[in-house]
């Protein structure tokens, strides 16, 4: 049902509701996790928990409460918590990589690109990428634009990477109509069509003790997958096999439909900042191969450029007659696709002498108009 999954763990899921990592817990997430990789799926896990894999190691530094002493616990922690992970999935013969992020890597027009590019070639290899927010760097006052939890950092990748289905695991069944820890008459929602003022208004519910991320953040992070057409359901990630149950289909937990085609959704942004003025024009049989084959763009053919454009930014490519063919994000400046334009992928470095891949514009990075 769905092939590529971004499945979010909290702070909550991962330690139990108590101070230190819930071993038990992780083992069978990472169990689950591993199945639907061997079984074809591509998984990114975002991750929280390194504050409280430090707080295990080192004890409270000043009860973990300020910044500083956050980002000392997280700076300890992380370490540990990857080689948790790296231990639990190689026993399942699978490999990690790990990424730690700030907001300002994906906003960043290369910064874009390049987190783009690296985790989809690693799901490509079969990897399973472990990301998480830099807590170490990310804070405001350090003038670092911060994600604030992982619940926007997990949406934001949701749509950078074209995943089919967000899985946010909380320390609750989902959304409920009311606040399920002091409302025994609370009752579950199982489907949600659209977030509108209603559903806002339940964002009171189910706020963690030991997260970043209460109901109102999951929601405006579910609002921003949602829009980009990924479907997302929140569950609590503590329940037997959990993931397992929710990718063979069975209604479980809160479901929020998309409320945009994929396709579509990455098609209108990419219009929306594509510059008409910056073009690159190819030949019949490149635009034959992009049309067709579901192709990249290499740059034998490439015929010219039109405008001025740098590395990661959307351009237009058209035919030989003008038509429109596709918007896609450039791995090339156009000083740099105008050398190279007409040679064979492989003599790009000896002609620039770098290279930042054969394709000008990878088929994971364009839209066929």
């Amino acid at each position: 049902m769905y092939n590529r999954v971004v499945i979010k763990a909290g702070t909550n899921v991962l330690t139990g509701g108590k101070e230190d990592l819930d071993l038990k817990v992780m083992s069978s997430l990472v169990d689950q996790i591993s199945r639907m990789r061997l079984n074809g799926k591509d998984v990114l896990l975002v991750t929280s928990g390194a504050i409280a894999a430090g707080r295990q190691v080192f004890g409270d530094v000043n009860a973990g409460k300020d910044i500083p002493s956050r980002q000392v616990l997280a700076a300890i922690g992380q370490t540990r918590l990857m080689h948790i992970y790296e231990d639990m999935f190689s026993a399942h013969g699978i490999t990690v990589a790990q990424a730690l992020l700030s907001r300002g890597d994906i906003l960043d027009r290369e910064g874009y690109l390049n987190v783009r590019n690296t985790i989809l070639a690693l799901l490509d290899l079969g990897v399973i990428p472990i990301i998480n927010e830099n807590d170490v760097v990310a804070v405001e006052e350090l003038g670092v634009k911060v994600f604030g939890d992982n619940d926007s950092l997990s949406a934001m990748l949701s749509n950078l990477i074209d995943a089919d289905l967000l899985i946010v695991l909380s320390d609750i069944e989902g959304l409920y109509t009311s606040d399920p820890h002091t409302n025994p008459d609370a009752m579950l929602i199982s489907n949600v069509d659209r977030i509108d003022e209603a559903i806002e208004s339940l964002a009171g519910a189910g706020h963690g003790v030991r997260g970043s991320g209460g109901m109102h953040a999951k929601l405006e992070a579910i609002k921003l997958a949602t829009s980009s057409g990924v479907a997302v359901i929140i569950a609590n990630g503590k329940s037997d096999e959990i993931i397992t149950r929710i990718c063979t289909g069975e209604p479980i937990g809160t479901f929020f439909a998309a409320t945009a085609n994929k396709m579509e959704s990455r098609k209108r942004w990419m219009l929306s900042v594509a510059s008409e003025e910056c073009k690159i024009v190819v030949d019949y049989g490149a635009s034959v191969a992009l049309r067709e084959g579901n192709s990249s763009l290499l740059p034998p053919g490439i015929r010219y450029v039109e405008g001025d454009f740098s590395r990661g930014d959307i351009i237009i490519v058209t035919d030989l007659d003008g038509n429109r063919i596709a918007c896609g994000i450039t791995s090339y400046s156009s000083p740099d696709v105008n050398i190279i334009k007409g040679i064979r992928s492989y003599n790009i470095r000896d002609v620039l002498g770098y290279e930042y891949g054969e394709e000008v514009l990878h088929r994971n990075n364009l839209v066929i108009l």
